[in-house]
């Protein structure tokens, strides 16, 4: 397992490089180019700026997360096929300063949906939350003024620019199926993964973050099954996933530990985060460890210590704790402690197999 950590670029995160630097195990940053549009070409200029800031602390950049797809692609519009060429050409880019993964998703509209940013643990701190009747209830332009309150952060997912033409993207996906959205998603396929595989850049799509339609719109990456049917879109390794714990375990009925352990050759980035889900379908974020949520981070580990994981991972949300200021679900602090837990459980089983002691020892973590 290689440990990398998001991070939103010089003048759009507060935690300077030299931090991540610290924290145990981590080799790399996950990042993108957040200011250029989606279906835009990315300028060679500004890669080689973020390698080259990532290259003074002795970090890689091994990991693009997002090369953002185009609304237009997922509609299978007209335009599609020029947004599609800016995406080999933004990959081949890529390739040349050494990246090995690019994780996106294919939602519609949306890339991700909170109801409340800041949401009050018991312990004081807060979280990222998802209340079900709201989103049931709301009118989205409504939850989009409470994502743009924050002036000082752009949201992924949420950024400006897309955010002005959502009216118009609503109605545009009012005749959308999800079948329409799985062809649309392997037209975009069958032209990206060859590409990709000449580049030797392994594409991993994001599940869907809930795993559920939500206003009406189609979400098709949700399940073990969807997974599955995915992965034969176009079967070649370099057509994979990003296995995301809280997208997929926001949902009680998703497996994370069977995934990991069904398309282990197929995941090349892994999100790992714990949510803990109530019985009315509301979810919150919490700390990673296993007993504070409902995601059972510790089989999902050992799983990927099972099949032997050697590909990316990061911990993903994390709460907002000892006063920090930061952008929802990615402060510092948080999420470095989430490190810790994960390697305390990796070296904990590495010790195990070394010794030749059973794994179901490590259940009490």
């Amino acid at each position: 397992m290689r440990m990398v950590f998001r991070w939103y670029g010089e003048g759009n995160d507060r935690i300077p490089l030299g931090h991540i630097k610290q924290i145990p195990g981590v080799e790399g940053i996950v990042w993108a180019l957040h200011d250029i549009p989606a279906g835009e070409e990315w300028p060679m200029e500004k890669i080689l700026e973020v390698k080259q800031q990532a290259d003074r602390h002795g970090l890689n950049i091994d990991v693009v997360e997002s090369v953002n797809v185009h609304e237009d692609i997922k509609l299978g519009l007209p335009a599609k096929d020029r947004y599609i060429e800016n995406y080999k050409k933004t990959i081949e880019k890529l390739a040349k300063v050494g990246v090995k993964v690019i994780c996106y998703n294919f939602m519609p509209v949306f890339d991700w949906v909170r109801t409340d940013l800041y949401k009050e643990l018991e312990d004081g701190s807060t979280a990222l939350f998802y209340e079900k009747e709201k989103i049931e209830n709301i009118d989205p332009m409504e939850l989009v003024a409470k994502m743009a309150a924050d002036p000082d952060y752009t949201m992924p997912g949420w950024e400006p620019e897309r955010l002005l033409h959502l009216s118009s993207l609503f109605d545009a996906y009012k005749n959308v199926s999800q079948e329409d959205l799985w062809m649309n998603l392997k037209y975009f396929l069958e032209e990206i993964i060859p590409v990709a595989e000449s580049n030797g850049i392994l594409m991993a799509i994001h599940p869907d973050d809930p795993p559920w339609p939500i206003f009406g719109l189609p979400r098709i990456i949700t399940s073990q099954d969807n997974i599955r049917r995915f992965l034969r879109l176009v079967d070649n390794p370099y057509n994979g996933i990003t296995l995301c714990s809280g997208s997929l375990g926001a949902n009680p009925s998703n497996n994370v530990a069977a995934m990991v352990r069904e398309f282990a050759e197929r995941i090349p980035f892994a999100h790992i985060r714990n949510v803990k889900i109530e019985e009315n379908g509301d979810f919150i974020e919490t700390s990673h460890r296993a007993q504070d949520g409902s995601v059972d981070i510790l089989e999902i580990v050992k799983a990927y210590h099972e099949v032997g994981y050697a590909g990316y991972a990061r911990p993903d949300h994390g709460r907002h704790i000892f006063d920090e200021e930061c952008r929802p679900g990615y402060g510092l602090y948080d999420r470095a402690l989430g490190i810790m837990y994960l390697w305390g459980i990796w070296d904990s089983l590495e010790k195990a197999r070394k010794e030749g002691e059973p794994c179901s020892q490590l259940t009490a973590i």
